[in-house]
Parts: structure tokens; C-alpha cells; sequence
């Protein structure tokens, strides 16, 4: 197996991304680790770079 520090995510429809980011945000509110909010907010703030908009927008688009 080849050897690699990142994974890229390139098909990952709205809604389970929204799940995704919903679910390290209850996580990390319910069990006070904040290195699921951390997680959570590094990777929406990459999303948000990409689609060159912000959070709440980008929120937005991914409930619709």
C-alpha cells in the first residue's frame, strides 16, 4: 500500500456532506472534544475557500 498523509474527497454529494459536518459538530458538543469542532471547522473553511463564499452561505446550499 502506497504511503500518503491526505485524502481528497471529490464526489461526496450535499447531503452527506451536511451530515458529516453536522455530525463532528454534535459530537464535539456532546462529548467536550474539541477536536471534532476543530475538524469540523478546518473542513468546512476549505469548502468555503473553494466555492469562494461563506459559511453561512455555504450552509445554506448544502440544507437546500
Amino acid at each position: 500500500m502506497e504511503n500518503f498523509n491526505k485524502i481528497t474527497i471529490e464526489e461526496v454529494n450535499k447531503e452527506d456532506m451536511l451530515m458529516i459536518l453536522e455530525a463532528l459538530d454534535y459530537t464535539g458538543q456532546n462529548t467536550n472534544m474539541d477536536a471534532f469542532i476543530s475538524l469540523k471547522n478546518s473542513i468546512l473553511e476549505q469548502l468555503c475557500t473553494l466555492a469562494q463564499t461563506t459559511e453561512e452561505e455555504f450552509l445554506n446550499f448544502l440544507r437546500k
